[in-house]
């Protein structure tokens, strides 16, 4: 996908990451080429950091694909924690399954597989920090379920939410409309505070008041 900032200054961004471990480093190789889709070090350090900003102890993760950002949840949450990894693909969830144990956060992972936008359903309690990375179109679908799920000082995160642009150019596909209206919807509540952050792909996190 194309960035959202200058190359150059995306590049330099992350330049200054250190290096990750060799499970993330193993996953990012294979991302690249397998065409597999992650979120990359930048927003995986800042999954991270919310997770511990908020003490979040229960994660749902919509999309996990193979487990990367589901490792740096796993981790920000600590040994006390509870991330829920979904994914629709059962060959994904086999892989990811030996990522956490190599990474040591299988204890704080619980795997299932099928569409998360139901699977949400069968979990009891409100959640201290939701990442939405599922299917596009089902943005909209995503924000009427999860809204209520989540508790007063949680986060809803979501990645991809410009589109490498498309959302700001005169595209009407059915992606980017699902998305531009996410978008409307985060910022549309009184109980959320929500900031669009040009990082990758573009993130979005939401504050319950």
């Amino acid at each position: 996908m194309n960035g959202i900032v200058q190359p150059s200054v995306e590049n330099y961004m992350h330049m200054l990451l250190p290096q990750r471990d060799q499970v993330l480093t193993e996953i990012e190789t294979l991302a690249s080429n397998r065409g597999i889709p992650i979120v990359g070090p930048a927003v995986g350090r800042f999954l991270f950091l919310l997770a511990r900003l908020v003490g979040a102890k229960h994660v749902f993760e919509m999309g996990s694909a193979v487990g990367y950002s589901t490792i740096w949840l796993a981790r920000g949450v600590g040994e006390n924690g509870t991330v829920y990894f979904t994914d629709i693909d059962e060959e994904n969830a086999k892989r990811a399954t030996s990522y956490f144990k190599r990474a040591g956060v299988s204890n704080q992972v619980q795997l299932l597989v099928g569409d998360a936008v139901h699977l949400i359903d069968t979990i009891e309690g409100d959640f201290d920090l939701i990442f939405n990375d599922v299917d596009k179109e089902q943005y909209p679908e995503v924000f009427a379920k999860v809204y209520s799920r989540l508790r007063r000082g949680g986060l809803l995160v979501s990645d991809n939410v410009l589109l490498s642009g498309a959302v700001a150019a005169s595209n009407k596909d059915l992606t980017t409309e699902a998305v531009r209206e996410f978008n409307r919807l985060i910022y549309s509540k009184n109980d959320l505070l929500t900031t669009i952050l040009p990082i990758r792909d573009g993130i979005s996190v939401s504050l319950k008041l």
